[in-house]
């Protein structure tokens, strides 16, 4: 139903047994935003904030929202929500810095508007592909519920945000882990210029809520009262018996979608009909008919206001500009870790790859009681691999979780973990299903440090590789992916001893790491493996033969692939290079042996273009270009889909191609 179609009644308040305090509090908590707003408005007219998204019409809402949750309990705004910023008391000169690009602000210039969050508010904020905050509240709530808090979670969404699969996928694992959540959709009318009718084909968007297998509300978003004690009444039950609910607010947006693209879609009654509904003006008439505001109060209250933003816009126009520094800049991309060297006792004993990352998960969920590790079939079944086989039985349903089909929601329950302070390993059960959670590893576990110093203590394992004829959508190496994204950590053991050491440190590292396990290894690579609890370094390649005559370069299962050239060769004086960490990466190594030899390859299993390979080649030409006797050489899979029958799987690899161009680059 087009939003132009619904019957704009008339507000009514009961304020039943709030007190008078209550009341003028929500008012002014009202009152502050539209204040704020109006003078937004001014300065961005004047060219003096970035542009600037109104919710001007909507603050009921947010006031009554954040007004009903403690201030210990998240809750994750949109960027109309103004009002839930200034009711937890945000010191306005920080907003103000923030619209400004202050060094005041939150996320140090980096990013505008309110795409921040502050653990101190307890408030984490939007990015702009709007989905995954849904899922992120989602973690939010697990970790309450696994702590037994006794917490509420609330995350907000436009009517047209709930288009978006992250939706679907955050509702749907709220409702089947029954987490403490309250989904608030705010049903104003307009997706930028698209209308209700054309983003979904029901009456209430509320409805949906059926579906999920959870309770939906409906509530008159201009209403403060009814918004407020509507919400008091869920959160307190939500707190009691965890669940979530979807609850719809009904209401208008009265500016553009954001200043620059104006109203003129909406048609003039339609906008005069909902001006009538002020959320602010309504409620200011309704307290001074009831002789809760007095005209003396209302003026000493809006002259506060207004004295409290201009002092505080004052603060922040004052402020210098941010100067640029490239060293804090890099800086920040990454969380500080001190690598913990935790080294291995005596005993060993033969695994097998697959044995290897089995012990080393098993052993950080022993020594971290706040890992929790998610994942298809990963429970009961134990994962398709089976390396989390018994897990349950040790740990927990509640540490060890089962997943829907849902890699989007998933990675982003396990940034909402570690905004409480707990650590996840997500498991892709193929690597190549990433595509479906890339937006939030990519734009949101890679990117929040950077910008408002939250860190993502989130491993994502990763089976990968070719070699077993699974085709296309089954046997990718896809690293590049994400070596490419600044932000992340990418490893990629090719032996037992380093894929326990290394799983080991990725699971202690606060940042993001994509840890990528090959499948053809798994179960055909042995090794005397460390029976305790070890870690290994990031960014420390393994020189696993040592020559004089060329450098090799490898990683993963093109490591092996050379191991057994140069056992066919044995007159060939190498260096072989197992990178292991391909992000970060050890370039001093690469270059020092490089200089040693004057001649390079590198293996790799993914296609040429834009791979690893290409990246190293060109680092050493800048680096070493003086030093080298031959063009450096790169030698990788075609530029093909991966194949399904074998013939065309062996084809298309790598493996047999590298024997002729290590020989012809020792005879150039």
């Amino acid at each position: 139903m087009n939003i132009a179609e619904h019957t704009i009644s008339e507000l009514t308040y009961d304020k039943k047994n709030l007190s008078k305090k209550t009341l003028l509090a929500l008012y002014a908590n009202m009152l502050k935003p539209r204040f704020i707003e109006e003078k937004m408005l001014v300065l961005l007219r004047q060219g003096k904030i970035s542009k600037w998204f109104s919710g001007i019409g909507q603050e009921a809402i947010s006031v009554g929202v954040t007004m009903a949750l403690n201030s210990e309990e998240y809750i994750l705004p949109m960027h109309r929500n103004l009002g839930v910023f200034t009711t937890r008391e945000i010191p306005l000169n920080r907003l103000f810095g923030q619209w400004q690009g202050k060094a005041s602000g939150f996320t140090k210039g980096r990013d505008r508007s309110f795409h921040f969050g502050t653990q101190d508010y307890n408030i984490v904020g939007m990015i702009s592909h709007l989905g995954p905050q849904l899922g992120v509240a989602d973690g939010i709530a697990l970790a309450s519920l696994l702590k037994e808090e006794k917490k509420a979670t609330v995350v907000f969404s436009g009517e047209g945000g709930t288009s978006e699969g992250d939706f679907h996928e955050a509702l749907n694992v709220a409702s089947v882990w029954q987490l403490p959540v309250i989904f608030c959709v705010e049903n104003n009318g307009y997706g930028l210029s698209t209308p209700t009718s054309e983003q979904y084909n029901c009456d209430n968007i509320a409805d949906r809520g059926k579906g999920y297998g959870m309770e939906s509300v409906i509530v008159d978003g201009n209403n403060i009262l009814e918004v407020y004690q509507a919400m008091t009444k869920l959160v307190k039950s939500v707190r009691e018996t965890p669940r979530p609910i979807l609850v719809e607010f009904k209401t208008f947006r009265m500016r553009g979608h954001e200043e620059a693209s104006g109203t003129k879609y909406v048609p003039k009654e339609l906008m005069e009909s909902w001006a009538k509904k002020d959320p602010l003006t309504n409620f200011e008439s309704y307290l001074k008919a009831e002789k809760i505001l007095t005209d003396i109060a209302e003026v000493e209250m809006k002259e506060q206001i207004r004295k409290e933003i201009q002092d505080n816009l004052e603060i922040a126009f004052n402020e210098a500009p941010i100067v640029s520094n490239v060293e804090q800049e890099l800086k920040d991309v990454y969380k500080p870790y001190d690598y913990e060297v935790v080294n291995p006792s005596s005993e060993t004993k033969e695994l097998r790859l697959i044995d290897a990352i089995s012990e080393g998960l098993k052993q950080s969920m022993e020594k971290h009681d706040d890992l929790v590790i998610m994942g298809q079939d990963i429970a009961e079944y134990g994962g398709v691999f089976k390396i989390t086989e018994g897990f349950v039985e040790t740990f927990g349903r509640g540490r060890v979780r089962n997943t829907p089909i849902c890699e989007s929601a998933i990675v982003e329950a396990g940034m909402g973990l570690s905004i409480a302070g707990m650590k996840s390993v997500v498991e892709m059960q193929f690597s190549d299903f990433v595509t479906s959670g890339f937006n939030p590893v990519v734009n949101y576990l890679a990117k929040v440090h950077y910008r408002w110093n939250q860190n993502a203590d989130v491993v994502v394992r990763m089976p990968c590789g070719a070699g077993g004829a699974a085709g296309p959508f089954h046997s990718q190496t896809n690293e590049a992916w994400f070596t490419k994204t600044p932000g992340l950590k990418v490893i990629y053991p090719a032996f037992p001893y380093d894929a326990k050491g290394l799983l080991a440190t990725a699971i202690n590292d606060p940042n993001p790491v994509l840890f990528f396990e090959h499948k053809a290894l798994y179960r055909s690579v042995r090794q005397q493996v460390p029976a305790d609890y070890y870690t290994l370094p990031f960014g420390k390649a393994s020189i696993l033969q040592e020559g004089n005559n060329v450098t090799i370069i490898a990683y993963g299962a093109a490591v092996h692939w050379c191991l057994n050239t140069l056992e066919d060769h044995a007159n060939i004086s190498a260096d072989l290079i197992d990178l292991r960490s391909l992000q970060p990466l050890d370039k001093t190594t690469i270059f020092n042996s490089v200089k040693k030899t004057g001649k390079a390859i590198i293996l790799q299993e993914d296609s040429l273009f834009g791979g690893i390979a290409s990246d190293i080649s060109a680092m050493i030409m800048e680096e070493c270009f003086e030093y080298l006797d031959a063009p450096v050489k790169r030698v990788a899979s075609l530029e093909t889909p991966i194949p399904f029958i074998n013939q065309l799987e062996k084809q298309y690899l790598s493996k047999d191609r590298f024997e002729e161009e290590l020989l012809e680059l020792l005879a150039y």
